[in-house]
């Protein structure tokens, strides 16, 4: 098969319940939900929901409140950046050690440049890779350009692998509502079909200049383009600069003597200096994660007086954040992190 040019585009599945469920095991297969400090009855919204939980309709942007109505047995915990932000770093170097250009959108998706003759097996290795490295599993849209790619993944949730290019564009689709288009959300939906303009077909056949008159010169134009599957086939690589470097321990055995949470906290300072060594960056600034029994995650963090890369100055602010949690319940992880002066 002669290799040609592709855009893969990957897609952590259900990413931050990922991330959580992977560091706690017991709540495989249970309806996960994840957003604010982790407390149904606060004011905020669902980050992400497992799949077990958005059988219950629970998606993103889904008041937490209204979450714990629609599933009562839930298991909700709390955001925790640093976490997905370490796993999304490690994903991404994972998808760089293939000959490919990496252009990263975001925690949980980038595209893929890629010269390829079976871009379904190139797919394929990528998901054993990120699985085999990460623990993560991914779903991989293939296609001639970018718009097509994102939305090849749609159909290749999850943990799938689907391809959608100008050849089977028209096919699978033409008669999808237009909010099935990247790039068009409901509410654009609703003005399109006030325009008479239901399908993606109809998109893609409507007259650009009356479309320029209803949505202006420049979307209405574009939102045709769209329909007829065009797209930037460029992908810009995304150099690699780490945000931080951070380590944390999960107890098998709940900690309570303060000492030894001071000692353990230094344990892992030590580490973090050690990586920041090796980095080749001073650290800015120092935070510290605490999670209390059951799932009660707080994080207090400093900015140094000066940058340092020395270990007695790191494991130093760290204890300083320690004076800052309160000691009532029972500590079952702990982390340490040292933030890197951000690049221009």
């Amino acid at each position: 098969m002669s290799e040609g040019n592709w855009v893969l585009h990957v897609d952590l599945d259900q990413f931050i319940a990922a991330v959580e469920v992977a560091r706690h095991p017991e709540l495989r297969g249970k309806p996960v939900v994840v957003g604010g400090s982790g407390d149904p009855a606060e004011r905020a919204v669902v980050a992400t929901a497992s799949y077990e939980a958005r059988e219950f309709g629970i998606q993103s942007g889904t008041p937490l409140r209204l979450a714990a109505k629609r599933c009562p047995d839930a298991v909700f915990l709390p955001v925790d950046k640093d976490a997905y932000e370490e796993v999304s770093e490690r994903v991404m170097a994972t998808l760089r050690s293939f000959p490919v250009v990496v252009e990263v959108l975001g925690w949980d998706e980038a595209f893929l440049g890629a010269r390829a003759g079976d871009p379904e097996a190139l797919a394929a290795d990528i998901q054993r890779r990120v699985g085999a490295d990460t623990g993560m599993s991914c779903s991989v849209g293939i296609g001639d350009n970018k718009v097509r790619a994102k939305i090849a993944t749609g159909f290749a949730k999850p943990a799938g692998v689907y391809r959608l290019t100008r050849a089977n564009w028209v096919e699978v689709m033409a008669e999808r509502p237009t909010d099935a288009l990247w790039g068009i959300g409901r509410k654009t939906a609703k003005k399109l079909a006030a325009a008479g303009l239901t399908t993606v077909r109809e998109l893609g056949l409507a007259d650009p200049d009356e479309l320029a008159r209803r949505f202006g010169p420049t979307m209405g134009p574009w939102y045709r383009l769209l329909a007829q599957g065009a797209g930037d086939t460029e992908v810009t690589a995304t150099p690699y600069v780490a945000r931080s470097r951070s380590r944390e321990t999960t107890f098998q055995t709940d900690l309570t003597d303060r000492a030894e949470i001071g000692e353990q906290v230094s344990v892992l300072a030590a580490r973090v200096a050690d990586d920041v060594l090796a980095e080749g960056r001073p650290a800015v600034r120092i935070g510290v994660k605490v999670r209390f029994k059951p799932f009660l995650t707080y994080t207090r963090s400093l900015t140094l007086a000066a940058p340092t890369s020395e270990r007695a100055d790191i494991d130093g602010a760290a204890q300083s954040l320690l004076d800052r949690f309160e000691w009532t319940r029972p500590v079952r992880l702990l982390g340490v992190r040292a933030e890197f002066e951000r690049a221009d």
